[in-house]
């Protein structure tokens, strides 16, 4: 093992909450340094319109088509710096080639008419595929229709025989429905990778047993999406590896001299007890945090002086958040705040619940302020819900206010619904109608119940508030709450321990009516 790993247990103070007010931030916080492009929507818009002869309407839905807790002794382990000789490089420069052709001889009007009526009929044929696709995977593996409806959007099927038979290659490498489900839930482009079977046959060929291979892609599917074949079996192999060391409790992981960096940092984050559930997609992640060497040990020694815990997503979050800002980024994002009164300890406060707050511009964070004021909080109730709710900035509607005043709301109750649930500035206006008209024209609640308990505008419709709802109507119905709904708090804010009690187990003595009510709760009315 000379030469392979040598681990340094670099110590952090316990007491780094109290004395790092403004050590941590700026400096200890990461930030986005790259920039996405963005296109100018209504340039190209006017484009497809002016010089392929498409329609406006049209134009605009083509365009429409990313180990312990150490109370007496104070320093924790933070970071492993491994060895070795220098790696091999697994970053590759993405090239974004966006190839616009547009069709340019349209002198006629006929033929300008020839080509709407051509992309319309394209844009039906392509809801079309949708459609089935998120119709065939509900009824051939059980998906959720929200679920299924989300993965055709990013792949779609016309014809039947086209996802059956990627599923009869999966089946006929002995992938149970189970696995199969998992890898199309976490990778839905395996429906459509032309690869899908070479790769299969090229891993069996290398020696993987049936059991292996079927338990390896179920748990790590992107792996499939690697074209380099040497690169396919050293992540394979790798993946393999940790599977069987967590099997057998035995910590060590063998790692050749060698190794590419993206390997022994994933590998460091496992030693520090990060579950596999975390440590693959990070493995496979072509945008990862564990690229290079020195830039990830800084930004892990950074990230666990925080005080981040290495088994938790948030933990990652703040990794990749570290990694990828630059100081010069996360100094100019907290003198946005300080500038709104927030201190440097409060943004410090807010990444640790919300990492990802922090890749806010300048601009959505000031918007998100104004927005708050719209709704007629007062400056420092704005500074609270930033504190206690940095997943709200950033996430403002921009007619949130008009969506509230348009459903009956007073402006005296829409403040009082963002004091009370701040991150509701984040929802979309189809979906606060949606709840609210449920809520008040089926179930007769008035406006007042939900300015009580607005956190049931976050809540799920399929899950609680139908399935709950039902059960209030059915036994109204039957005259055993009388003419009125229950409080709005009674019925949907509370646990479903605690709702059971409520208003279906006060009936066991009526056996049918606790099973026709159940059976309404699982989401099927007993026949």
């Amino acid at each position: 093992m000379v030469g392979m790993i040598d681990i340094v247990f670099i110590l952090a103070t316990m007491n780094r909450y109290t004395e790092s007010k403004e050590r941590i931030l700026p400096g200890y916080v990461p930030k986005l340094s790259c920039t996405k492009y963005k296109p100018d929507v209504n340039r190209i818009k006017n484009q497809l319109n002016v010089f392929a002869g498409f329609s406006p309407k049209v134009a605009a839905d083509s365009f429409s088509s990313a180990p312990f807790s150490l109370s007496h002794i104070s320093f924790l382990m933070l970071s492993l710096i491994l060895h070795g000789r220098k790696s091999l490089s697994l970053q590759r420069c993405r090239n974004l080639r966006v190839a616009l052709n547009p069709l340019q001889d349209f002198s006629t009007a006929s033929a300008a008419a020839d080509t709407d009526t051509d992309t319309d009929t394209t844009l039906q044929d392509g809801r079309k595929g949708t459609n089935f696709t998120a119709s065939y995977l509900v009824t051939s593996l059980g998906f959720t229709t929200k679920l299924a409806e989300s993965i055709s959007k990013k792949v779609s099927f016309e014809k039947k025989c086209n996802l059956e038979s990627v599923l009869s290659l999966l089946r006929s490498f002995k992938f149970t429905d189970s696995q199969i489900s998992n890898i199309i839930r976490t990778y839905p482009q395996v429906l459509t990778a032309d690869s899908l079977g070479p790769k299969l046959k090229f891993l069996k060929s290398k020696g993987a047993s049936t059991s292996e291979l079927t338990e390896i892609v179920s748990k790590v599917p992107k792996i499939l999406r690697i074209k380099n074949d040497k690169t396919l079996v050293r992540y394979y192999d790798f993946v393999k590896e940790i599977l069987q060391a967590d099997k057998s409790s035995n910590f060590e992981v063998s790692l050749l001299p060698n190794g590419p960096n993206k390997i022994r940092n994933v590998l460091a984050l496992r030693q520090l007890g990060m579950p596999q559930e975390l440590l693959f997609p990070l493995l496979i992640s072509e945008h990862g945090a564990v690229h290079g060497k020195e830039r990830f040990q800084e930004s892990l020694k950074k990230v666990l002086e925080m005080g981040f815990d290495p088994t938790t997503a948030k933990f990652v979050q703040a990794l990749r958040m570290v990694y990828q800002m630059s100081e010069k980024t996360i100094e100019e994002r907290v003198n946005v705040y300080k500038r709104l009164g927030l201190s440097a300890q409060d943004v410090s406060e807010m990444f640790k619940k919300w990492p990802t707050f922090m890749t806010n511009s300048e601009k959505k964070i000031t918007q998100t302020f104004e927005t708050f004021r719209k709704c007629g909080l007062v400056e420092e109730e704005i500074l609270v819900a930033f504190k206690k709710f940095p997943q709200c900035i950033g996430a403002s509607e921009h007619n949130c206010v008009e969506t509230f005043l348009g459903l009956g709301f007073s402006k005296d109750e829409v403040a009082v619904i963002f004091k009370r649930l701040p991150h509701c500035i984040g929802y979309s206006a189809e979906t606060v109608k949606k709840k609210t008209e449920f809520l008040v024209k089926e179930m007769k609640w008035p406006l007042k119940g939900v300015v009580s308990y607005p956190a049931v505008l976050g809540m799920s419709m399929e899950k609680r508030i139908v399935p709950r709802c039902n059960v209030i109507k059915t036994l109204m119905c039957k005259g055993l709450l009388g003419s009125e709904p229950p409080p709005i708090g009674s019925a949907l804010a509370c646990t479903d321990e605690l709702f059971l009690k409520r208003y279906v187990r006060k009936h066991d003595d009526d056996k049918e009516l606790v099973d026709e009510l159940m059976a309404i709760l699982r989401g099927c009315r007993a026949s």
